[in-house]
């Protein structure tokens, strides 16, 4: 943990000890899914350039490689689904939403399945009198589960200390919508279900 502490911002470096941990427990297929979804969400993040939230110089790589873990950690737990699928949904999640890729290309490098899983993910603007949360809750539970568990584990890594500039209010907000997601998305993975009550534990401690 040291080592990785020291190197952080050396992202190459970060990269390989996470590759060589992954190569222990999952297929050779999921491997080279991995890794070319990570390498093309990571270059349309930083076109933007898009940064952590309360950060100004940590990637936003960082934060879609922290999604995909939690999917491969959980698997390990209750392995009861696609991890292919969703290891490539959880790195692709927010590269429609964030980034000018346009969906066609997606389709064309990653396929049907995966990009109706980041589709679904993707948070519609256009909305005029439906609240976006319960939107967004609709069109996850009428897709593929690996879509609602990626959404599960996206949530979970966003429930760190949050950003010094949020307001009480909007801290509690973020907090309630996890419990909502929780309450409606939890069924879908046990290891995801138990890892969201955790966080949400400790992230209630912020108000």
């Amino acid at each position: 943990m040291e080592l990785l502490q020291r190197n952080f911002r050396n992202h190459p470096f970060v990269l390989h000890i996470f590759g060589l941990h992954l190569r222990k427990f999952i297929p050779m297929s999921v491997q080279t899914s991995f890794q070319k979804a990570f390498f093309f969400a990571a270059q349309q993040h930083q076109q933007v350039p898009q940064w952590i939230k309360g950060t100004k110089d940590v990637p936003y790589a960082v934060h879609i490689g922290n999604v995909a873990m939690e999917i491969l950690l959980a698997h390990q737990e209750s392995p009861c689904f696609d991890l292919e699928l969703a290891v490539q949904i959880a790195l692709l999640h927010d590269v429609l939403e964030d980034t000018p890729c346009p969906q066609t290309i997606l389709l064309e490098e990653f396929g049907e399945a995966v990009t109706t899983g980041v589709k679904a993910l993707t948070k519609n603007k256009n909305l005029k009198d439906k609240n976006p949360m319960e939107d967004s809750i609709e069109r996850i539970l009428d897709s593929n589960p690996e879509v609602g568990m990626v959404k599960l584990a996206d949530r979970i890594t966003n429930l760190q200390p949050p950003p010094h500039l949020w307001s009480r209010e909007k801290i509690e907000l973020y907090y309630h919508e996890a419990v909502l997601l929780w309450e409606k998305l939890g069924h879908l993975n046990v290891a995801l279900s138990q890892r969201m009550t955790e966080q949400l534990l400790v992230y209630r401690s912020f108000f």
